[in-house]
């Protein structure tokens, strides 16, 4: 499995919209890391995530590759994942946080 851990602003994500986040980044996670995805779905109570001294509306999605990536490969990979995200959350460009990380050595 493919370690993934998605933080979300309680209130934000409807029960159709997860549905549709989860498998969508488990099918990315099985295309581009040959595993589906171990989502650990993390909600965060409202008031509890500031961006800007604001009440935040951000999305952290991180997922832990495989394998080392170069830069060259990594970027495209981000960029797949925060459209995914964008697609089926509604959320805006500065709404988006996507993390691939290495593997643990």
């Amino acid at each position: 499995m493919t370690d993934c851990i998605c933080m979300v602003q309680a209130g934000q994500i409807s029960a159709a919209q997860q549905e549709a986040l989860r498998a969508a980044t488990s099918d990315f996670a099985l295309n581009n890391f040959g595993s589906a995805a171990e989502i650990d779905w993390v909600e965060v109570r409202e008031g509890s995530g500031f961006t800007a001294s604001k009440p935040s509306t951000s999305v952290i999605v991180s997922v832990r590759s495989n394998r080392s990536l170069a830069p060259s490969e990594r970027e495209p990979l981000l960029h797949e994942l925060e459209g995914i995200w964008r697609q089926h959350s509604g959320r805006g460009p500065d709404e988006v946080v996507t993390v691939i990380t290495d593997p643990l050595q």
